[in-house]
């Protein structure tokens, strides 16, 4: 797989910095999971689902730059290590939906909506926790 220089930049990860990137992605799952208000939910399912994919991108060796677009590029990345056209379709929509969310006052998530993002974000913990 090729890292755009633009995004990426070359870095070693220790075991224990890899550990905490997942221990910081299931605290930010298990926020979610116990709390009731869906604003709350959302943001910490989507907060979550960007550090399953530094995770996965810190074991190939590389640093993602902040630059505009880097959730994006976070999304496309993680779908391209697991193979999963579906994280990158389904991880744009939440992507999208955040943006709604943060950008326009109007827009509201909704029970359905978070529910199904908290229940694909799981599954990719528990495909990785079944990898580990």
């Amino acid at each position: 797989m090729k890292f755009d220089k633009n995004y990426f930049e070359k870095q070693n990860y220790t075991e224990y910095t890899l550990s905490k990137y997942l221990k910081s992605g299931k605290h930010c799952l298990d926020i979610a999971r116990k709390n009731s208000e869906l604003e709350i939910r959302f943001h910490f399912v989507y907060m979550a689902f960007l550090k399953i994919g530094l995770y996965y991108i810190a074991k190939e060796g590389y640093r993602v730059k902040s630059r505009p677009g880097h959730h994006k590029i976070i999304i496309e990345t993680l779908s391209n290590i697991l193979g999963d056209e579906n994280i990158a379709i389904i991880g744009d929509k939440i992507r999208k939906d955040r943006n709604l969310d943060l950008y326009a006052s109007d827009e509201k998530i909704t029970q359905k909506e978070v529910d199904e993002y908290f229940s694909f974000v799981e599954y990719i913990f528990k495909r990785l926790n079944n990898k580990l």
